[in-house]
């Protein structure tokens, strides 16, 4: 998905694709995204160490588990969300290309989204702990849509670009001409070449 913008009026106006997705990583807007990502990280792991731990050590053996389980998801999925926007800022911070950046994403691939199996137990959890898990699972929606925009428009661009064939071929054309194709001609034994 990219916002597109036509230029001029005339028969050699040429058409401007804006990067939205570029646009939006390196605008205020996504500042406001890393910051809640961070603020989200942190603010779980003082849950989980304080609080979170005390009070899953009064749960009853099947909410605890369950306990352990999302709090387990929900850790991977901020670590995995953490990743992305760290390596997002560096991007915007000129230390990574975007091809660098992507490379680097793909070696950490996002969780599904999911919670445990069993409803009940989910709904007996503690209040903090579903707050975070629903905070982390919103988070996770925006930065899969923003990641898909951005490879979208990374792939767009990779299509345009010269390949080392093209480069020879410009050559070629530079040195003898424009290539014309010529119809097979058929050698005495009957065959086509």
């Amino acid at each position: 998905m990219s916002v597109e913008s036509k230029a001029g009026s005339s028969e050699g106006a040429s058409e401007n694709t804006i990067p939205f997705g570029k646009k939006y990583t390196e605008s205020e807007q996504f500042s406001v995204v890393f910051q809640e990502g961070m603020a989200l990280v942190e603010a779980t792991a003082a849950y989980l160490d304080g609080d979170g731990r005390a009070e899953a050590k009064g749960l009853e053996s099947q909410i605890s588990l369950a306990y352990a389980t999302e709090s387990m998801r929900l850790t991977t999925r901020l670590m995995q969300l953490a990743s992305w926007l760290l390596i997002r800022r560096a991007v915007n911070d000129g230390e990574m290309t975007p091809e660098q950046a992507f490379e680097e994403q793909n070696k950490v691939k996002f969780q599904h989204l999911t919670t445990v199996a069993n409803e009940e137990a989910y709904a007996a959890l503690p209040v903090r702990l579903r707050e975070l898990n629903e905070a982390s699972l919103n988070l996770h929606r925006r930065v899969m849509s923003i990641d898909k925009l951005l490879k979208s428009e990374l792939d767009d661009n990779a299509g345009d670009a010269p390949t080392a064939i093209d480069d020879h071929l410009s050559l070629l054309k530079k040195a003898f001409g424009p290539m014309v194709e010529t119809p097979p001609v058929e050698t005495p034994s009957g065959e086509t070449s």
